[in-house]
């Protein structure tokens, strides 16, 4: 039985609103054609989330709240997880002060990629077939002291396989453990969009940055998924202030997964 938890905390509210917000580190981001409210409603209004769950930083301790489908399909939560003002793109947000996973230290506002409309929970092998995500995204915000955010990901049974990785105005992708493994950029810049892209197959990922390889990882191993939004990898402990206005902001305005 699918449930939608929505726990009431300061700074949550959930709603359809997409009343523009005064984002701190965000760089200006050009104006683009406005699509009427009542087009865009809910997020799933401008991605594809059939095949997706998401993960807020609120709930309670080691236990976020997760919103699956049918109820992801008109879930707005205001600031975390909501339209932006043109109806462009779907910004995610990630307090430092959220509710994290058990198995993490660290927040999040993120997809977790799904199957059969969003039923079972998808896992795949590296070494059968070919597996793809494209996600079109922008880092706008980065938590003080450590700003550090990753915005998309293929993940394990137990860990992160490779992610892009912001820190400061350096792009990463990691190979593991390895979190500076290959730098793309060194001067990204807020509110910048770009292509992000995945490839899996033959035991290898191909990472892919505006449609030019960056990189390729040797990774041979089962129970591998796709995550996209905005991770951010600063809590409490190393990043202040501890408060709903130091977080991570990643807007993404496209997502397509494909599985041959």
């Amino acid at each position: 039985m699918r449930c939608m938890r929505i726990a009431v905390l300061a700074g949550i509210t959930v709603a359809a609103s997409t009343a523009a917000l005064a984002l701190p580190a965000q760089a200006d981001i050009p104006a683009r054609h406005h699509t009427p409210a009542a087009q865009c409603e809910y997020p799933a209004d401008v991605l594809d989330l059939t095949n997706w769950k998401l993960t807020l930083p609120t709930g309670e301790d080691e236990d976020p709240t997760d919103i699956t489908q049918p109820d992801l399909a008109t879930f707005s939560a205001k600031p975390w997880f909501q339209v932006t003002g043109d109806c462009d793109a779907v910004q995610f947000r990630s307090a430092v002060n959220g509710v994290t996973t058990g198995g993490s230290s660290y927040p999040r506002a993120e997809l977790r990629e799904m199957t059969d409309d969003g039923e079972e929970e998808a896992g795949w092998s590296t070494s059968e077939g070919t597996h793809t995500l494209v996600v079109k995204e922008a880092f706008t915000a980065l938590p003080k002291e450590k700003p550090h955010l990753v915005g998309a990901q293929i993940h394990g049974g137990d860990d992160d396989v490779t992610v892009f990785r912001l820190e400061g105005s350096k792009l990463y992708i990691t190979d593991g453990d390895d979190a500076h493994h290959h730098l793309v950029t060194d001067d990204y810049e807020l509110g910048t969009e770009f292509e992000a892209k995945f490839v899996a197959r033959n035991g290898k990922i191909d990472a892919y940055y505006n449609g030019e390889r960056e990189t390729t990882i040797s990774s041979d191993g089962d129970g591998n998924y796709f995550k996209a939004g905005a991770y951010t990898q600063a809590n409490c402990d190393n990043s202040d202030p501890c408060d709903d206005d130091n977080y991570g902001e990643v807007h993404i305005s496209s997502l397509k997964v494909t599985h041959s």
